[in-house]
Formats: C-alpha cells, structure tokens, sequence
C-alpha cells in the first residue's frame, strides 16, 4: 500500500520534541493526519489546522492507514505496540506501523513478529538530526523490517528525512542507530574538552571553534552543538535521559556480541554524572557542564 494524499490516513502518536515537527511536516504534505499524545495540550496547535484528535492508541490505529510512533523508552514502545489496548490490537491487515523512536534491537524484532502474524507490516525506522532535523526535514532515517514495505513508505519518509537509507530486517534499523549513537557517545566528550581545553588556555573559543569544525575534527556536535554550548544554551534538542536510554541499550547489545564498547562506556559514566546534577531534562551539551568554565 503506497501512500496517497488526500486519502490514506496517517495516525501520529508522540508530540514531543521531535515528532511535534515530524507529524506537522505529514499534515503539511497533505495527508489527513490523526493524532494522540499523552498531553494533549501539545497537540492543540495541530488540531486547529486540521489534525483530529484520537483518545487513544487503540483508536488511532482502528482509524489509521499508517501509524508513526515516536515515543520516549523502550518500555514505552513495547506497551503502545504490543498492550492489550495497544496499535496492533487495535490495526486492520494493510495497516503499516512505522516506530522512529530509539529502541531495543530485539523489541524491534519481537513486535514485527507479532506484526506478521496479523497481517500488519511493522518497520523500525529511527532517526537522527535531533530538534533542528526535525524541524527541517533533514532527518536521517534508518530502516528496518520488509524492503518491499519500506519501498511503498518513502512518501511519507521523503517528508521527514534527506538520508533515508534501509538497513535489512527487523531490528536492523535499531542496530544501524546503536551505531550511530556509539559514534556520538565519544565525540561529545571530545567537543566538550576541545571547548573547556581552548578556555582553560585563555584561547577565543569562538574563534578556535570557526578553525576545528572546518578541519578533521569537524562534526555534527562541533557544528550544532558546540555554539549552543557557547551561548549558553542547554535546551533539548535530545535529552540526556533519553541519550542514556540509548547508550544503555548500545551496551547491552555489545555485551550481548563479545564487544568491549570502551568510548561507549566512558560517556556512559559521564553523562550518569550529568543526570546526577538533576539535568537530565536538559539538552545533551549539558555534558559540558562537568568542566565548568
């Protein structure tokens, strides 16, 4: 089933951060978009231009072509999936469920599965480019489950991404993510002492900033991340307790494989130090908070 606008269905359900932006560029693209959130009052603007409010999962789904998730935890994944009152409870055969939140490999896995048996294609698809991607619609996506059902989904991921790039089976986006935050883990550290380090030697962090993001140190966090840092700027554009999530989950997969993550495991440590000072609602450039200025 390939999307088409004006007629198919697209039910959103986490109005968060990210998927607020990620769920208007859908309603913009000009699909009928059905919405649910724990809050609903971070829905209200979507539901003056258009968007239709649904009590709850079970009655998105019932109404819905295609379902979007993008939700906080694992744990919260595995009940909006798989709960008694939950999307695949409540989804007709066809129905296509796509989960963009960060998730467990294996929970990817279990809930295509239980998708299979219903007559329901279940993708995992998470994302990366935080608030600003989002926002713009330059996410990356990386997706796993059936290619042929990913294929009949770029439509929708066209409006939501510029790197959308399918990695195998099920769980293999979820996998393909791990990857990307062990990449981050370790070079947020490595932005967050290039910044105390410049300070400390009475540099213009400014200035070394305009010389190393440009060179072979340069980044995605150097470019976006290290100027909040110096504008003193610790908003979310992806929370430390949600980072945390992440490189919990990236550990227990490298165990899992025989793998010592040890970079994983520094920033691991590092940002529960952060979550300890009470920060974790903030951004994860609050990471440089523990050099101090």
């Amino acid at each position: 089933m390939k999307p088409e606008k004006g007629k198919t269905v697209v039910g959103f359900a986490g109005l968060g951060v990210m998927g607020h932006s990620m769920a208007g560029h859908i309603m913009r693209g000009g699909y009928d978009l059905l919405v649910y959130n724990r809050s609903k009052a971070k829905a209200l603007d979507m539901l003056t231009q258009g968007a239709v409010w649904k009590d709850d999962i079970h009655s998105l789904a019932e109404k819905s072509d295609v379902v979007i998730t993008m939700v906080g935890f694992p744990a919260d994944v595995e009940e909006v999936y798989l709960g008694e009152r939950g999307l695949l409870a409540g989804a007709r055969p066809g129905t296509v469920l796509i989960d963009m939140t960060t998730s467990s490999p294996d929970l990817a896995a279990r809930i295509a599965a239980a998708g299979a048996e219903k007559g329901v294609p279940v993708l995992d698809a998470p994302v990366s480019g935080g608030d600003r991607g989002a926002r713009e619609g330059t996410l990356s996506i990386m997706v796993g489950g059936d290619e042929t059902v990913f294929n009949d989904m770029m439509p929708l991921f066209s409006l939501l991404g510029k790197n959308v790039v399918f990695q195998g089976g099920p769980g293999s986006g979820q996998h393909t993510k791990m990857a990307n935050q062990i990449a981050i883990a370790s070079n947020m550290m490595g932005v967050c002492e290039a910044l105390a380090y410049s300070k400390k030697a009475g540099l213009d962090p400014e200035k070394v900033l305009s010389s190393i993001s440009g060179g072979a140190a340069g980044s995605w966090s150097l470019s976006n991340l290290a100027p909040r840092i110096l504008a003193g700027d610790f908003a979310p554009g992806f929370f430390v307790k949600h980072f945390i999530k992440d490189m919990k989950i990236a550990l227990d997969e490298a165990e899992r494989m025989g793998m010592d993550a040890a970079g994983l495991k520094k920033a691991f440590e590092q940002y529960g130090k952060v979550a300890a000072l009470g920060l974790e609602n903030e951004g994860t450039q609050a990471l440089y908070k523990l050099y101090g200025d």
